[in-house]
């Protein structure tokens, strides 16, 4: 027996695969805001965390900012107490300069010169004296400029001949002079005599370099 299905089945095919086209669209709709909603979860979670980290950074920033105003008040301390510590060094240094002075004048004052006055500003001497001769006080300003240990830069401020009565009333023609003269403080002559010895061993060794040359 043939069996005939009147039935319009086209129509219900139809329907079902607009019901199925329908339910797949609604299920992709729920996925994708399934999948906004977990991705802007996770945004938030993010922004909370990066909020919290920002303000971990500042409370630190802000501790490190007082910690190096403390540390630059701290140097300004020490730096004020080691200018102090020098100016106390640079004192008791200078406490026998004078005497060092004296001596280095008697030991570089050639014959003849005899000193009216010396007057001290700073670390310069303002020397006045009579000399026999002009030579004599040539000889002076060399013995402080080549030879003195104390003494340097001498220059020369003024000279005149003078006329003067000896004890025995007799007029001598000597020569009135004035100069100036840089004091070497004790702190510059051992520098200076550490660049010397430094200077010795590079010279010695610069020679001995080249006498290995062919």
């Amino acid at each position: 027996m043939i069996l005939i299905n009147l039935l319009p089945h086209r129509e219900e095919k139809r329907k079902r695969r607009k019901a199925a086209f329908f339910l797949g669209l609604a299920l992709a709709a729920a996925a994708g805001l399934a999948a906004v909603g977990l991705w802007y979860l996770v945004l938030q979670q993010m922004t909370e965390n990066q909020i919290r980290r920002n303000d971990f950074l500042t409370t630190e920033i802000r501790k490190l900012e007082v910690q190096i105003k403390d540390i630059a008040t701290l140097r300004a301390e020490i730096d004020a107490l080691k200018a102090r510590q020098k100016a106390v060094e640079d004192l008791q240094i200078d406490r026998n300069l004078p005497v060092h002075v004296l001596n280095e004048l008697v030991k570089q004052t050639p014959e003849g010169v005899y000193f009216s006055s010396i007057k001290q500003d700073g670390q310069v001497l303002l020397l006045n004296g009579i000399a026999q001769t002009n030579e004599r006080v040539s000889e002076l300003l060399r013995n402080t400029s080549n030879n003195s240990e104390w003494l340097t830069k001498p220059e020369l401020v003024e000279i005149k001949a003078a006329v003067v009565q000896t004890a025995s009333r007799e007029q001598k023609r000597l020569f009135d002079f004035s100069m100036r003269v840089t004091i070497k403080r004790p702190q510059d002559v051992d520098a200076a005599a550490a660049a010397a010895s430094a200077v010795v061993p590079a010279a010695a060794a610069s020679a001995a370099v080249a006498a290995k040359k062919p």
